[in-house]
């Protein structure tokens, strides 16, 4: 067992908690015992938040230094992931089923990548600006830190999406309380002794694992100034209602139920590993994943077998193994979901065309075939709802139009790809779909770009210099 893991990170150093209670993680892969973290309770995140707010309040605390001195010490914790980039990676893929191969490319990397770019960005941002639009005077226009941030993390892509919010919160000069989510709690040691070896203030960065109630009492805390928060649109709508009530400024980066979009010129066979990568990336366990695909009626049958190939002939097995492709879900409880929606799928009348069971000869952990469904209407549970699983559904459009009003027929609004060999007509169509994000002939967010959703998917904007703003206010000062 880790030093630490029987701790919790408050305040800069590793205390004992309040309580009792632990959280338990088993292996995605095997279901074996991987480790406990203490949970927290309602008295540690009042620590937590106290601890968060005295860094923040103190004079010549964190918010007051230079730019130039946070992105050194940003830079630095960089440096101390880099150097557990491994262990990261590792750790994730043993907790959530995430391929290691992809745990590597993101959770051991992604972290440390945006931490650079917001050192970067934030020193050479101007921080004021004077402007003038009356007959006489000048406005000084600054931008301030927001405050003590609640940041609540999700299991899918713990470290990747935990420092979408870390990062530009750090480079705006503000202190945060990090709540990671129950399934994925190891790696938070990991990020908690990379923040102590990288020097970060006491209180700067502070860590309570914990389930929904949690991070419910951290959402309503009267010391939290901005919440930060990723995960399902239902848990979205109470985190909104909390923050509506409290007129806490709030960023939601919540569901999804991305269209991929193949034109009729579109050639698939291009690049296979792309749409793979655009459909089933982590196992299907991605919110901005393009599991709707439609498809035109002349070149139906062919995508059914492109999809179809492509998910059949991926390689399912261990996480840890770096050949594997599609590994297990998060947990019982989530294999649970997603056989449940391919269960509603056979029952409304969609054709399987391959998956649909277990995986032979993996017993232990909790493992889905890679499924394809055809014949789907748009209106059906699994072409409207997000199973966030390897399922993808195939359904028909009759025209250019038909595939625009097929692909904003949906109460989400992430991401989704078009699928074309005439990149003009590809970006038109694109244009066209009601969603925050949105790729040609594949798809990726871009650190350096505004990545965030409508609809149902969430509010606000992570990453790009949109991220670094949502965690800054403005203040005006008039001068005659």
């Amino acid at each position: 067992m880790n030093a630490h893991e029987n701790r919790l990170f408050v305040g800069g150093r590793w205390a004992a908690p309040s309580g009792h209670r632990t959280i338990t993680v088993t292996s995605a892969s095997t279901g074996d015992h991987l480790g406990a973290v203490p949970e927290a309770g309602t008295t540690d995140v009042d620590h937590a938040v106290r601890a968060a707010r005295a860094a923040f309040d103190a004079p010549g605390g964190w918010p007051s230094w230079e730019p130039e001195r946070r992105a050194a010490t940003m830079l630095r914790l960089a440096q101390e992931l880099d150097e557990r980039s491994d262990a990261t990676a590792s750790s994730v893929s043993a907790q959530n089923g995430m391929p290691i191969s992809i745990a590597r490319a993101y959770e051991g990397s992604v972290p440390a990548a945006l931490l650079r770019y917001y050192a970067a960005l934030v020193t050479s941002a101007p921080g004021v600006e004077f402007r003038s639009g009356l007959p006489r005077g000048t406005t000084e226009v600054r931008r301030e830190p927001v405050g003590v941030v609640a940041a609540v993390m999700a299991w899918n892509f713990p470290q990747t999406v935990g420092f979408f919010k870390i990062a530009p919160a750090l480079a705006a000069g503000c202190t945060l309380v990090v709540k990671p989510a129950p399934e994925t709690v190891l790696d938070s040691v990991l990020l908690a002794e990379a923040v102590a070896a990288a020097g970060l203030p006491d209180g700067v960065v502070n860590i309570v694992p914990g389930g929904r109630d949690i991070g419910a009492c951290l959402v309503a805390h009267p010391g939290v100034d901005k919440v930060s928060f990723t995960g399902s649109t239902a848990s979205g709508r109470r985190v909104a209602a909390a923050c509506a009530a409290l007129l806490r400024p709030v960023t939601l980066e919540l569901g999804g139920k991305s269209a991929a979009v193949v034109l009729d010129d579109a050639d698939l066979m291009a690049d296979p590993g792309e749409l793979f990568a655009t459909s089933l990336l982590n196992n299907g366990q991605t919110c901005f994943a393009s599991t709707r695909i439609l498809a035109p009626r002349s070149r139906y049958d062919e995508v059914v077998e492109v999809y179809t190939a492509v998910a059949r002939g991926a390689r399912v097995g261990d996480a840890l193994d770096p050949d594997t492709q599609i590994g297990p879900l998060v947990s019982s409880r989530q294999r649970d979901r997603v056989e449940g929606y391919i269960g509603k799928g056979r029952a409304d009348g969609a054709r399987i065309t391959t998956g649909g069971g277990r995986p032979a000869g993996l017993d232990r952990g909790w493992f889905v075939e890679p499924t394809v469904f055809a014949d789907v209407d748009n209106s059906s549970v699994i072409a409207q709802e997000e199973i966030f699983g390897p399922v993808l559904t195939v359904t028909r459009y009759e025209d250019e139009d038909d595939a625009v009003r097929l692909a904003n027929d949906s109460v989400y609004g992430l991401a989704g790809s078009v699928w074309t060999t005439d990149p003009e007509r590809g970006a038109r169509v694109a244009r066209r779909i009601r969603t925050g994000t949105i790729g040609l002939n594949g798809y990726q967010p871009d650190i350096a770009s505004p990545y965030g959703g409508v609809k149902g998917s969430g509010l606000g904007r992570e990453l790009g210099p949109e991220g670094l703003r949502a965690y800054q206010w403005s203040q005006s000062i008039y001068r005659p």
